[in-house]
């Protein structure tokens, strides 16, 4: 076991200086992780790009939603090399808009592939459990010496799930037939309004997307 979390436990915590808040917006509030430490963190791990670890594009799309707006993702498999040997694809999907609505008109993105594939990279790495803690703040075990930062408030953690649900829902937007429903019906409200709906309920009991989605669209 310990062997198996070895890399997990080393690339896990992300210095302060790699983090951003994200102010505004649905996930304001929240925490950026700079790109590129995920790349040095890669890096040190496996050696540089093209040597101890890499990347391919298996797809580019976009896909139109509400009231104008156009999305663009980029799947990849994610490779890394250890004790001699290339490892399985590690796949990662990311977003990001291309033709967004804004308060002065429709906006066109021209990096809008560029940013979904740092959006991609970004979650092949979390499966690595680089930049875990940001993840899952109350992740420990029984070889992490620092114990994990508790919740502060029921709304911390009811906004925490609601960002869980955000990404669910966006992973069932890509994959299910009624993803873009969900999508939709998601993006009409703020995240902090979510996390209201949650905290003005019983919050123990919504521990899954599915208890989420009963309780706020009943």
């Amino acid at each position: 076991m310990d062997n198996n979390l070895k890399i997990y436990n080393e690339v896990r915590a992300v210095p302060k200086e790699a983090q951003k808040e994200i102010k505004g917006g649905r996930i304001g509030g929240f925490t950026d992780i700079n790109p590129m430490w995920r790349i040095k963190t890669l890096t040190e791990q496996f050696g540089p790009c093209g040597i101890g670890w890499k990347y391919t594009i298996t797809d580019k799309r976009t896909l139109e939603g509400a009231n104008g707006n156009v999305s663009a993702f980029v799947d990849i498999d994610l490779f890394y090399k250890m004790d001699g040997e290339w490892s399985d694809a590690v796949p990662g999907t990311g977003g990001s808009s291309f033709v967004a609505k804004e308060k002065n008109g429709l906006y066109t993105s021209d990096e809008c592939f560029k940013m979904a594939l740092t959006d991609a990279i970004s979650i092949s790495c979390k499966a690595l459990g680089i930049g875990a803690n940001i993840y899952w703040d109350k992740d420990t075990d029984k070889y992490t010496k620092t114990p994990p930062v508790p919740d502060t408030s029921e709304l911390d953690a009811a906004e925490q799930t609601a960002r869980q649900a955000y990404t669910e829902i966006r992973s069932a937007y890509l994959k299910q037939k009624d993803g873009q429903k969900l999508l939709d019906e998601f993006i009409k409200l703020d995240i902090n309004e979510v996390g209201s709906i949650i905290k003005s309920k019983d919050l123990k009991k919504i521990t899954t997307l599915n208890d989420l989605l009963a309780k706020v669209w009943k």
